[in-house]
């Protein structure tokens, strides 16, 4: 999509889910999408629009291409000119009525539900007729199955789908289940802090009003990705580049902001998310992933046996050529729920008073330029959030440095240490890297490493390596009780990821698939054992009783 053409995309605040494309074919899927848009359209006065679109002049220009290769009965100019006569019938008029046999179908669903459908069955390539037909019409949304008729084993995704979903100017839900509804388990909803990604909550709020469902947001990020990066930088910088990029300081740098600033930032962003469910007095309920964000969603599906994901098309690093942000697209692909790829914007009260209140000085700017590219915009966001929070309208240098120790670990001098030492391996968790080749190998095993530091671990366990494997490995599911939930969200906040992570490691190690409270307190005190450890060591990480 042209970037002139992004720039018409309209900037939705609300979405009525009045007027709904569906895209028919007469598959299982497309049946599906047409039975999720009646039960999530306006019930007032809501329209299903059915789109069905026939290429025509392909098919007879498709024939014509083949006549030569026809067998010899039909070469003779007698026979072919009657071959021609019932193929142009059929282009003519046969795939006209096979268009309307679909409507007919549709209509008569419609009708049983008491809702009015409208026909469309514009000539010309499926994807393109589609995308017209929105840019044309006034929709809120177009559903639409994740496959169609040509669907194989192995198939992810059709093209048709893919192409629309790319160029249309509304929300898209896609259908990825033909035998779910909406509503069978939780709509989970994928927060960046970007502005689209708080419109799917809001889109969010109307599916479970009209569906019953129960909604959870999620926020990911990946702590392993710049340890991988920077590991493989260094194996082919020179000492003296290696002075030039001051690699060991940006090491730390990336290190700190990582393991600790983006999760609380990330973490902030579920907070607004909370907020904003509040004021309209919806439960919802949150929860902070590591890994890789599309990666740690999917998982969470599956965990979660939810029934529709929504997330914006694009994200928060989206610039404004960008058709679909990259966890976007895998999601598409991956999902193994329904998928509502939106276009709807909402930003949250407090940013917009932020942005239109508070200012910086020059050095505030310049302090905060010398943060890493790929975590400037986040960052601005958090000291943005916190100036409001504390009644600032000026923002200082003195302010900046002050937040960014907030959201920086205290430990850096225990950090280093432990990262100068390097890590042992159990014999198994080798054995499931050495059974990997090439950088899928040395991937895994940096990642693997990062992980077994994150948890307080000694030694590299199976634990620790089987979450970055192919996916043809299988990888155990954990569920929380309620009980156990509630006692680790009475951890510290600034290290409460880290916590659950060490008791889900352990949980994984004994081969468990629930974690009680039993459980749970019995990792919160292997926690608690590691960090006093490491403060022995040097490090500072506080971790002072919960209060219960």
């Amino acid at each position: 999509m042209t970037e002139a053409k992004l720039a018409e995309i309209p900037r939705k605040e609300t979405a009525p889910l009045g007027r709904i494309m569906v895209a028919l074919d007469a598959s299982e899927y497309a049946d599906r999408a047409l039975a999720e848009a009646l039960r999530v359209i306006d019930p007032a006065d809501g329209v299903i629009t059915g789109i069905h679109a026939y290429a025509a002049q392909l098919h007879d220009r498709r024939f014509r291409q083949m006549e030569g290769g026809l067998p010899e009965r039909y070469l003779e100019e007698q026979e072919m000119n009657h071959q021609r006569e019932v193929h142009d019938d059929l282009i003519t008029h046969g795939l006209d009525i096979i268009s309307d046999s679909y409507h007919d179908v549709a209509d008569k669903v419609c009708k049983d539900a008491d809702r009015e459908y409208k026909r469309l069955s514009p000539e010309g390539k499926n994807y393109a007729c589609v995308v017209k037909a929105i840019d044309e019409g006034d929709y809120d949304l177009v559903a639409m199955g994740a496959l169609g008729l040509g669907l194989v084993a192995g198939s992810s995704i059709g093209s048709v789908c893919e192409r629309v979903v790319r160029r249309a100017s509304t929300d898209v839900l896609v259908i990825r289940d033909a035998n779910k509804a909406i509503g069978e388990g939780p709509i989970v909803v994928a927060i960046d802090g970007s502005a689209r990604s708080f419109g799917s909550l809001k889109t969010a709020f109307q599916l479970a009003a009209r569906t019953g469902a129960e909604i959870h947001a999620v926020a990911a990020y990946d702590p392993y990705y710049h340890y991988v990066a920077f590991n493989k930088i260094a194996g082919v910088l020179s000492e003296e580049a290696g002075k030039v990029f001051r690699f060991k300081e940006q090491e730390q740098l990336h290190e700190e902001l990582i393991d600790e600033g983006i999760a609380k930032i990330y973490q902030s962003h579920l907070d607004i998310a909370k907020q904003i469910a509040d004021e309209e007095d919806i439960p919802l309920y949150c929860e902070l992933l590591e890994g890789k964000p599309w990666r740690a969603v999917t998982d969470y599906l599956a965990k979660t046996n939810a029934s529709l994901l929504l997330l914006g098309r694009t994200g928060v690093h989206a610039d404004d050529a960008l058709d679909i942000g990259g966890n976007a697209e895998n999601l598409l692909r991956q999902s193994p729920c329904h998928i509502w790829l939106g276009l709807r914007e909402h930003v949250p009260e407090l940013d917009v008073i932020a942005e239109n209140t508070i200012s910086w000085s020059k050095e505030a700017e310049d302090k905060l330029a010398r943060a890493p590219e790929f975590a400037r915009g986040i960052a601005k966001k958090a000291v943005i959030r916190y100036a409001h929070e504390r009644g600032h309208t000026f923002i200082t240098a003195n302010f900046v440095e002050e937040i960014a120790a907030k959201l920086m670990p205290p430990c850096r001098a225990g950090r280093q240490a432990a990262e100068n030492n390097p890590i042992q391996w159990s014999d198994e968790a080798q054995a499931l890297i050495d059974a990997l080749d090439g950088d899928a190998a040395l991937h895994a095993k940096l990642r693997a490493e990062k992980r077994a530091r994150r948890v307080g671990a000694d030694i590299v366990l199976p634990t620790h390596v089987t979450q970055f494997l192919d996916d043809a490995i299988a990888k155990p599911t954990l569920t929380w009780t309620a009980e156990a939930l509630a006692r680790m969200s009475r951890t510290p906040e600034e290290v409460r990821h880290l916590t659950k992570a060490r008791v889900e490691a352990m949980a994984l190690d004994r081969k468990l698939t629930e974690i009680t409270l039993e459980v749970a307190e019995e990792g919160i005190a292997e926690a608690k054992g590691a960090m006093c450890t490491h403060m022995q060591k040097g490090g500072h990480t506080k971790f002072p009783e919960a209060e219960d």
